[in-house]
């Protein structure tokens, strides 16, 4: 199984699901550093929808300036514009496999996907 995790290494949630992704048996994982690799929004689009989520759901807001620039207030593709320039934007972490998407906050939801 293939899955792939948006990640940022400095986050400890994003590093306990990459370990839980790479002692997994069988699961060949592939590292998207998204503040390097930014996401496209048509990405950002599908990655939401998979995972059952909206892109207000989905705003980083500690240790960004997202709050103070409104992005919670704004619409829909609103943050998806603000999301795609500046990937700090994204809660992380993600993970999609070919069992669906997961927001894996706390790690252990991406066990659902395995």
């Amino acid at each position: 199984m293939k899955a792939t995790i948006w990640h940022n290494p400095k986050c400890g949630t994003s590093r306990k699901t990459l370990a839980i992704l790479e002692e997994t048996p069988g699961v060949e994982v592939e590292v998207v550093e998204y503040l390097k690799t930014p996401f496209t929004r048509d990405k950002l689009v599908q990655l939401f929808a998979d995972a059952g989520m909206t892109p207000a759901d989905a705003i980083r807001k500690m240790g960004t300036d997202a709050e103070e620039r409104g992005l919670p207030d704004m619409t829909a593709d609103a943050i998806l514009d603000e999301m795609a320039a500046n990937p700090a934007y994204v809660n992380r972490p993600f993970v999609e496999t070919e069992k669906g998407v997961r927001f894996c906050r706390p790690q252990d939801k991406v066990l659902e996907i395995l």
